[in-house]
């Protein structure tokens, strides 16, 4: 059996020019991330999405491996759009502090999941699901797999996994911790949920966006 640990990425530069660069404190995050991983995966296959704050976060682990597999399946759905695009009232919802930008963005995901539109939130955490069953495929015996992604796809994976309604993965969303761990165990029964969430690595250096 080989273990799956997903990595949120550390924390990016929220409400800055270029949300998708790491700030001090994700740099950090990763290199934490990075040690609590040196000890229980096994000369891990390290993969990424291809967003800048996910392939920084995996080159800071410092696990010893190739270079990272990039796959955009991993990537993050667009959560500064998806706020503009469903709470569109004049009113600019993706400034001023974390928390209140969180409850606008839970709000969008729900209608966003709840519109069922062609291409929308089926299509995203498909291609999700999708990039996490293809992942044993490419292990050789007695390897795990790192995979360094975002907050909506680990979530869209583990609402998978458990089979709760997509709605609960709004609830999933709001609690990930950047550079957590989410362990999935893929054995011969297919793929399980091991844990969600766990950043008891993080210490102090806890956050959520």
């Amino acid at each position: 059996m080989a273990v799956i640990y997903l990595v949120r990425h550390g924390q990016a530069s929220f409400g800055a020019a270029d949300y998708d660069a790491l700030s001090e404190l994700g740099r950090h995050q990763a290199r934490l991330v990075g040690q609590e991983l040196l000890g229980r995966a096994r000369e891990p296959l390290l993969v990424s999405g291809t967003l800048r704050r996910q392939k920084d976060t995996a080159a800071l682990l410092g696990l010893p491996a190739a270079v990272p597999v990039e796959d955009p399946r991993w990537n993050e759905y667009d959560h500064l759009g998806l706020v503009r695009r469903y709470l569109d009232d004049g009113t600019s919802h993706t400034t001023g502090d974390s928390r209140q930008f969180q409850t606008h963005l839970d709000q969008a995901l729900k209608q966003w999941i709840e519109q069922g539109h062609p291409g929308g939130w089926d299509t995203f955490a498909g291609s999700a699901v999708e990039a996490l069953h293809a992942i044993p495929d490419r292990l050789a015996p007695g390897q795990d797999a790192v995979v360094v992604t975002s907050a909506g796809v680990i979530a869209a994976t583990a609402g998978s996994l458990l089979e709760v309604p997509a709605t609960g993965v709004v609830a999933l969303n709001r609690v990930m911790v950047n550079a957590s761990i989410t362990a999935v165990l893929a054995g011969s029964s297919g793929l399980s949920l091991l844990s969600y969430n766990e950043h008891a690595h993080l210490g102090a250096s806890r956050t959520y966006r």
